[in-house]
């Protein structure tokens, strides 16, 4: 299986996997190249001291259409200058050529960095071009130091200027007949002033439309809602029906024949929930912010039911003010999708209010518990005192808690479509619970991406038949745990940092997948590796990642 670099290769470029060489100079990729070529903010050492870099030699480094340079910086710590040669090979000399800044043989100067570039010029016609820049640096006498930078250059050819070029100045082709001309221009400017007032009837119809419904009543449901009052001595009204009941639900993109996803239901069943577990507003106090987006909060919160001595503490999911009546109905149909569902690893949603003068709650039971991308960035780097150190074992309890969440929802022959560590809670006993992805889009906007289809998608965590198809099923759940997996032995690192999301469906296409992390063991990652084979058909079903899971937990344990 290829793998690609991600961000295992700038951790292992910092750890050094390597093997002593003689030689005395450095050979790296400045910041600003790595984060132009992968994404990160990193510096990316080759040769550090005279130590290569076995690790990060062995990765082919692919070259986006719209880099046209590589840049290589290096320096002498030998006290004296050292002597190199630069040779460049290239699989397609037809489709690419190269050039070099400085010369093909030369010396390596000292007291101070030099930074030198190689230049890329693609032909004129696409292709994927595989080049090797080998160097090779005399340390002693008898001794060198040789080197090879493999790159995939991407080259696309510019259809954007289709006429000829003269000394720099793109030549149209000259008309016979300038009458001709003239008529055209006429009809070019007529068409774009019609066009200019059909722009603006379009925006008036608009404007007077959003007005209209801002002034028309909001529709009122029935039995929701309570008639006591709020700490602010404000009567409480009818609630607002975010969800019609007898709105059919919008057509799925999945194509599960027996599987449905959590929210999947119709309008009218979420109607029923919502008549079921309606709590008053007067009895949720609301006491800090836990999470902030854009329109959607957390907050943390007491809840006072009726009859108990003491409240309760919850979480609570809401939308802000700005929020609009469709992101509203969202965070409604998406937060109830776990209601009814009765598993120590699932989150659910405890009561929900939906009244006329705010936006809906939805209430979670607070235990401790916290968001799981949150927890695993704090572990990796934590403000608040010495990051927390993450066993093996401790990772592989916690993915077995995941998993056996999961086989409970498939076995109700639901699918949940956005497993992911921002979609998981963790208390300090490292229990995990999985829960709903309301507000999550929100929350984590760098999860999610828009491929022009008007639908933020989690892009890097779909297999390769729902990016292509919005195919879901119980096997692209499957390889979204092992993309979680990933996430748990990376402690919460993006997945793919270097590829475009619009590049991602080739790129799996291609056979890449996640590099195994570091510190990661062979048995763990042989698991991520099972998820994410092409065929749905292939990858294991969750009953068997218990049984492979359990396995090497077992092994572990013998060891501690």
């Amino acid at each position: 299986m290829r793998l690609s670099i991600g961000a295992t290769l700038a951790v292992g470029a910092c750890l050094l996997l390597a093997e002593p060489v003689t030689g005395f100079f450095n050979l790296f990729l400045s910041q600003a190249e790595v984060r132009k070529l992968m994404g990160l903010k990193a510096e990316l050492f080759y040769v550090r001291e005279g130590v290569v870099n076995e690790y990060a030699m062995k990765f082919v480094v692919p070259v986006p259409a719209a880099v046209h340079k590589l840049h290589f910086t290096w320096e002498s710590l030998a006290g004296r200058p050292l002597p190199y040669t630069i040779y460049v090979d290239i699989s397609n000399p037809a489709a690419l050529t190269t050039s070099l800044n400085v010369s093909e043989t030369g010396e390596i100067p000292t007291g101070g960095v030099q930074t030198w570039a190689l230049a890329l010029h693609c032909g004129p016609y696409d292709a994927e071009i595989d080049l090797s820049v080998m160097i090779s640096v005399s340390t002693t006498r008898r001794n060198s130091t040789r080197l090879e930078f493999k790159r995939k250059k991407i080259c696309l050819k510019d259809k954007s200027n289709s006429h000829p070029v003269i000394d720099g100045v793109s030549i149209a082709a000259s008309s016979t007949n300038s009458g001709g001309q003239v008529f055209y221009a006429a009809v070019g400017c007529a068409c774009a002033f019609i066009a200019a007032i059909c722009v603006l009837v379009l925006a008036y119809y608009v404007k007077d439309k959003k007005a209209r419904r801002h002034r028309e009543p909001l529709q009122e449901s029935r039995g929701l809602g309570s008639a006591c009052s709020v700490e602010r001595g404000t009567g409480i009204g009818p609630a607002q029906t975010f969800l019609s009941p007898d709105t059919p639900p919008p057509p799925s993109a999945a194509s599960v024949s027996t599987y449905r996803r959590l929210d999947e239901r119709s309008n009218r069943e979420l109607y029923e929930r919502i008549q079921e577990i309606t709590i008053q507003r007067c009895r949720v106090r609301l006491l800090s912010v836990e999470m902030e987006g854009t329109f959607g909060r957390v907050y943390r919160g007491s809840y006072h039911e009726e009859g108990a001595t003491t409240p309760k503490d919850v979480l609570v999911k809401t939308a802000a003010e700005h929020a609009s009546q469709a992101q509203m109905a969202l965070l409604l149909r998406e937060g109830l999708s776990l209601y009814g569902l009765n598993h120590p690893g699932l989150l659910a949603v405890l009561g929900v209010s939906v009244e006329d003068r705010g936006a809906p709650f939805l209430l979670y039971p607070h235990t401790g518990y916290r968001n799981m991308k949150r927890f695993l960035l704090r572990c990796k780097l934590s403000s608040e005192g010495p990051a927390r150190a993450l066993t093996t074992q401790e990772l592989v309890e916690m993915a077995l808690q995941i998993a056996k969440a999961v086989q409970y929802l498939h076995r109700k022959r639901l699918v949940h479509r956005d497993i992911a560590a921002r979609n998981c809670v963790v208390d300090d006993e490292l229990r995990v619970q999985i829960a709903d992805n309301a507000l999550a889009r929100d929350l984590f906007p760098q999860d999610y991406y828009c491929l022009g289809d008007n639908e933020n998608r989690p892009i890097k965590w779909l297999a390769i038949e729902s990016l292509l198809n919005k195919s879901f099923s119980t096997a692209s759940d499957v390889w979204a745990f092992g993309v979680l997996l990933w996430e748990l032995t990376t402690l919460a690192q993006q997945p793919y940092v270097e590829v475009d999301p619009f590049e991602m469906a080739s790129y799996l296409r291609d056979g890449y997948r996640l590099a195994q992390p570091v510190n990661c063991p062979d048995e763990l990652f042989a698991v991520m590796a099972y998820c994410w084979a092409m065929s749905p058909d292939e990858r294991p079903t969750f009953s068997q990642l218990i049984v492979c899971l359990q396995e090497f937990h077992a092994q572990l344990t013998k060891y501690v």
